[in-house]
């Protein structure tokens, strides 16, 4: 498998494309006016604690308080915080049914009250903490008080006493030959996880590793010495340089980039933390745009549609709403009786492929629910959810699914770490606010009227001036006695219309003709 990481960098954003035989796997954006937060460890302030919603709010010096949850606190802090009775949360507690009708449970409806201790953290109580969430929709970011730094090869954990080895190491040898390795250069009063990446490295890289990591936490520990609350004590590498940390693997070809300055840069990290994978880092000095010379830009546009075809002929259809992801899938033709379960089922086994791949191309995070096409037999829809759990192996972010109901309805949700996609690379449309649909010129005509009205209600006679879109002018003057004409004689006033191409043609503007003061709002509901 050909495995490349081609990076776009123009004066607004640097684009990070993943391709496995040059099909697109992996995008990330890159706003130079947007830093990337997750990873950033910041000294805080307790603002507010909600034991009702199990939080603390954290003044790091953002426009919104950070977000603790109580099962973001690390077990270090813990120990320094008093735990009290008087302090809790209720929450009913079902019990098991029992066969003896005269029992306590059995008269009480088989619940009791459940105490839950919190911890007891005051207002103004300094704090460290890290981002493990990017803001999203207003929202403040999501923090927790235990920190890691990762690096190329392993992530530290202060004040953690353990060593934990990556899932994808399978081989039992080399995952005890790692974590021997681990154990003998480990630094006092910190754990370690290993990553994927250590897999076959030598002692030396490993440790060199480790000890950067730990110069890097002692420079955080001074950091938090010298500053007070709300401070920022360590900044984490940009998404390019974390993608290429991250994801430059032995088994990627070649890394592509189209800037010498951003080539330099990314060759001197490579040079100091991956010297053998240096060579693998080129600069593209072609005169055609790099994304189109790979065939990345058309995959990107692809990427942003809301159909999205599937081999077979079929389609998926992803929605994005407030609240969740709702993906359909569509067969696209009609399959006779007594093969339609087979080709429901072979469109299905396409969708979740795609539906695995889409997901990680536009990292969409939260609740997903898909609809997919009904099938009868309950083997077929086990094989739709074990399809799924192994495509699902391939993404880096934490998945957990339920298995297809009999209405073909399969809940998914997935690790949210930043914004998708489509959120950090496009914004609400100022005439349908996101909606996709605009009112029809019947409904605005129908509120223009009603406008009138109330003008005409509270005694005013002054002429106006109606400043409307193009297309609504249009509807407003056509024809030989035009709705304006009507209007006009309705309501016995004087209208001038002024059609513009740059106002918002969801809506109308009314001005004095005599103050020229707009008096839109005066008389809307």
């Amino acid at each position: 498998m050909l495995k490349e990481i081609i990076i776009s960098s123009t004066a607004s954003q640097n684009r990070i494309a993943i391709t496995e035989d040059r099909k697109l796997v992996d995008f990330f954006v890159e706003h130079p006016e947007k830093d990337r937060m997750v990873g950033n460890i910041y000294l805080g302030k307790v603002a507010r604690v909600l034991p009702g919603i199990r939080a603390v709010f954290i003044n790091i010096g953002l426009k919104h308080d950070a977000f603790l949850h109580f099962s973001d606190i690390g077990d270090t802090l813990k120990d320094n915080l008093n735990f009290v009775d008087d302090d809790y949360v209720a929450e009913p507690e079902v019990k098991e049914e029992t066969n003896n009708k005269n029992s306590s449970d059995s008269k009480n409806g088989n619940s009791e009250v459940k105490r839950t201790r919190i911890p007891r953290l005051k207002k103004g109580q300094e704090v460290l903490i890290q981002i493990i969430k990017e803001p999203v929709k207003g929202k403040g970011v999501r923090v927790s008080t235990s920190i890691s730094i990762p690096g190329r090869f392993c992530v530290l954990i202060p004040y953690e006493d353990k060593i934990g080895i990556s899932k994808k190491i399978t081989d039992y040898r080399e995952k005890k030959r790692l974590k021997k390795l681990a154990r003998g250069i480990i630094p006092d009063n910190c754990g370690v996880i290993v990553r994927t990446a250590s897999k076959d490295q030598p002692e030396e890289l490993l440790s060199a590793d480790l000890t950067y990591l730990s110069k890097t936490w002692v420079q955080v520990q001074d950091e938090v010495k010298k500053n007070s609350p709300p401070a920022l004590v360590y900044k984490d590498l940009s998404t390019t340089i974390s993608v290429i940390r991250d994801l430059f693997t032995t088994d990627v070809s070649n890394i592509f980039i189209d800037s010498k300055k951003l080539y330099k840069e990314i060759r001197t990290y490579v040079n100091a933390h991956q010297p053998e994978l240096v060579d693998k880092v080129k600069l593209y000095k072609s005169s055609t745009p790099i994304y189109e010379e790979f065939k990345v830009e058309e995959q990107i546009q692809g990427m942003m549609n809301r159909q999205v075809p599937l081999p077979s002929g079929g389609y998926l259809f992803i929605e994005h709403t407030e609240a969740m992801t709702v993906v359909d899938v569509n067969s696209g033709r009609y399959a006779a009786k007594k093969e339609q379960e087979q080709n429901s089922l072979k469109t299905d086994l396409e969708a979740a492929r795609e539906i695995a791949r889409q997901l990680r191309l536009r990292d969409i995070g939260g609740l997903l629910v898909v609809d997919f096409i009904d099938l009868e037999e309950e083997k077929n829809r086990k094989k739709i959810y074990d399809e799924l759990r192994k495509e699902f192996r391939r993404d880096r972010a934490k998945i957990a699914m339920l298995p297809m109901t009999d209405f073909g309805i399969m809940q998914i949700t997935r690790q949210r770490i930043r914004e998708n996609i489509m959120q950090s690379t496009h914004e609400l449309c100022h005439c349908c606010n996101g909606t996709g649909l605009m009112q029809k010129k019947s409904n605005l005509i129908n509120e223009l009227d009603q406008w009138l009205q109330r003008y005409k209600n509270d005694g005013k006679k002054n002429p106006l001036r109606l400043i409307v879109h193009n297309s609504l002018g249009i509807k407003l003057r056509i024809g030989v006695f035009s709705t304006l004409s009507k209007l006009k004689l309705k309501y016995f006033v004087r209208i001038k219309l002024e059609e513009k191409n740059d106002v918002n043609p969801q809506s109308f503007r009314f001005m004095d003709a005599k103050t020229g003061k707009e008096i839109t709002n005066d008389y809307n509901n």
